[in-house]
């Protein structure tokens, strides 16, 4: 099936959207669509169009948002609190200043495991201005 090239700015289905983030099943090769409906219930910053029907269509916006969701939660390890209070303030620089919050999943008591975590931390900064930026 030939697909069809959608216009830069077009909005995408909540299908589209999971395919172009990889949420598929590794098992079955199903999208992971309720992952994103999850997200919508969790971070109010996200706002698809619904439209009759209830299908979710998705602006630019969103999808940048989502994908920075995705990074933060899948590649980064951060909790949903820790990425709420990302967004809320919309700075990266929150990551020094709550370390010690509950954003990231796991403990520091371990000061072994507290310096690795502090290098990732400084990585995700670094990664997330790029994103910023980019």
């Amino acid at each position: 099936m030939n697909e069809v090239k959608k216009l830069r700015g077009a909005y995408k289905t909540i299908g589209e959207v999971s395919k172009e983030l990889g949420l598929i099943d590794k098992k079955n090769g199903n999208l992971k669509t309720y992952t994103i409906r999850y997200w919508e219930t969790q971070f109010k910053q996200i706002k698809p169009l619904v439209k009759a029907g209830k299908r979710r269509y998705y602006s630019e916006k969103d999808i940048q948002i989502i994908k920075k969701i995705k990074f933060l939660l899948k590649e980064k390890g951060l909790t949903i609190d820790g990425v709420k209070k990302i967004l809320v303030n919309n700075k990266s620089d929150l990551l020094d200043d709550n370390v010690g919050l509950g954003i990231y999943k796991g403990n520091f008591k371990n000061t072994d495991n507290f310096k690795r975590r502090l290098i990732k931390i400084s990585n995700i900064i670094k990664e997330i201005k790029k994103l910023k930026n980019g």
